[in-house]
């Protein structure tokens, strides 16, 4: 077989990673990819959103399959791009991507089919979205409505901190139009929890469940970023919190998705909070976490070419999907200044000395240039360490971390640490 994978960061080398186990692959290519890809598959320079170039190519080079990896080619419809080429297509079609392409869409099916969520409102004007904000409590959480590299969302602990986030979300356009509507809503307190499934219509196949780690700094401090780090199992939350979270939320949108004549086909992807009233949906995603499908995949003892041609082909109700008990932890490595600008093309120096038994690199923002693999964005690396438990894999992915250096490089000393309390 012969497969394009599309994406250019940590998630689609943890993918192509997965996908080499299976020797039924003869070739695989990344569009764009990053220098990690290239270690693995045949990069291929064309964006993400060049859908002609892309189903081209695909057509020029016998692709059998071809995996979706990031948010705005989904929400853009490239499913349904693929698929009128009569290309075989991993991920949801355009209609059913809204559940991530806009947050008002998935606020609103949450509320019509009573799935647990954060209490809210949504706004298109500014000056009604402020004099709402001024009369709710503090904590408070401001969402742009559209996709925004997953930085569209603010916690709000101040009057202060309230008004800049609206002013800079609907005024200023920081998230450009995805900022054109608001979800105002209540803040969640509790435990983060991630729980990715593969889903075909009504089937849902959960993965084992992971926590991301989004504000930069260390005890949560600072600016959200798209995921400093993440680690699976969550040995400190009980399996009837998990169980409760799959049953409550995941099926229930699923089934509500086939209700809308959206059925969702691919990744279904909850961010949830286990508040003191039980599990509550924070957001919804279309595909593949990052950086959670680092630690999620590496776990996964079945193949995974099989699961998504079992989706593509109507039986994932069909075929067992079994997991490791082996714990893995993800810290990620970023560029100083991110999640706000930073430099690129900075030489990065320690990779040629580490193997897979020391600990996984997953490239997400990286290049080749002259030879030389230097950063090209703000997650530069993922480092996941494994063991038999979290604490074997967190000093195996830090070890391993502190080995590789570039200037400038920032990362949280604390990923994991909740589960060793």
């Amino acid at each position: 077989m012969n497969i394009l994978v599309v994406g250019r960061g940590g998630r689609e080398h943890a993918i192509i990673w997965s996908l080499k186990r299976n020797k039924k692959i003869k070739k695989i290519y990344c569009a764009p990819g990053n220098a990690g890809t290239a270690t693995l598959a045949d990069n291929i320079d064309i964006g993400e959103l060049e859908f002609p170039r892309l189903v081209k190519f695909a057509q020029e080079n016998a692709i059998d399959l071809v995996v979706v990896g990031p948010d705005d080619p989904l929400a853009a419809g490239i499913v349904d791009e693929f698929e009128a080429a009569a290309i075989p297509v991993y991920g949801p079609r355009k209609n059913a991507a809204e559940i991530e392409g806009s947050k008002i869409f998935m606020k609103d099916l949450l509320r019509k089919y009573n799935i647990p969520t954060a209490k809210y409102e949504t706004f298109t004007d500014y000056n009604a979205a402020n004099a709402y904000l001024k009369q709710q409590p503090l904590p408070i959480v401001i969402k742009a409505d559209g996709l925004a590299a997953g930085k569209g969302v603010a916690v709000c602990f101040t009057r202060e901190e309230a008004d800049k986030a609206l002013q800079e979300t609907m005024v200023d356009k920081s998230f450009g139009a995805a900022g054109d509507k608001v979800v105002i809503e209540e803040f969640l307190e509790g435990q983060e929890m991630s729980i990715l499934a593969f889903v075909d219509g009504e089937t849902v196949r959960p993965m084992s469940p992971a926590q991301d780690h989004k504000p930069v700094f260390d005890g949560d401090k600072g600016p959200n970023t798209g995921g400093m780090g993440t680690y699976s199992p969550l040995p400190h939350i009980p399996q009837a919190i998990i169980d409760e979270s799959i049953e409550n939320i995941i099926k229930p949108t699923a089934r509500a998705m086939v209700s809308e004549g959206r059925p969702f086909r691919g990744v279904l992807f909850a961010g949830l909070m286990i508040t003191k009233d039980g599990p509550k949906t924070i957001e919804f995603n279309a595909r593949f976490g990052d950086p959670e499908t680092q630690v999620v995949l590496p776990r996964l003892q079945s193949d995974l070419l099989e699961i998504f041609q079992a989706t593509i082909n109507g039986s994932l109700d069909k075929i067992d999907i079994s997991w490791s008990n082996e714990a893995a932890v993800c810290v990620v490595l970023a560029s100083e200044g991110y999640p706000s600008t930073y430099p690129k093309g900075l030489p990065i120096s320690g990779l040629d000395q580490i193997s897979d038994e020391d600990a996984l690199v997953f490239h997400a923002g990286t290049a080749i240039q002259d030879g030389q693999i230097v950063t090209n964005g703000g997650r530069v690396l993922g480092i996941v360490g494994r063991g038999p438990g979290i604490a074997e894999a967190r000093a195996n992915a830090y070890e391993t971390a502190n080995r590789i250096s570039y200037q400038g490089k920032q990362n949280r000393t604390d990923i994991a640490a909740k589960a060793l309390l």
